[in-house]
């Protein structure tokens, strides 16, 4: 998978991840992919109601150790 941006968010509380990635998205080409990485847990559900609100598509999501990423294909 070809990520065009990552941003680390480890450590944010919500909505922190989420207003990140938002500012991210805007500073992007549509169809290319950002990776978000973060600790909150609570991020898996947030991402998901983010990607269902902004039209941005949630590619996958996954749990390394403590870090839940995400990856989201700008609309």
């Amino acid at each position: 998978m070809q990520i065009d941006k990552e941003i680390d968010t480890r450590g944010l509380n919500c909505p922190l991840p989420i207003l990140k990635a938002k500012k991210a998205l805007t500073d992007m080409q549509s169809g290319q992919l950002l990776r978000v990485i973060s600790t909150d847990g609570g991020s898996l559900r947030d991402f998901q109601a983010f990607s269902k609100q902004t039209g941005n598509e949630l590619v996958e999501q996954q749990t390394v150790g403590e870090d839940f990423i995400h990856v989201l294909r700008r609309r």
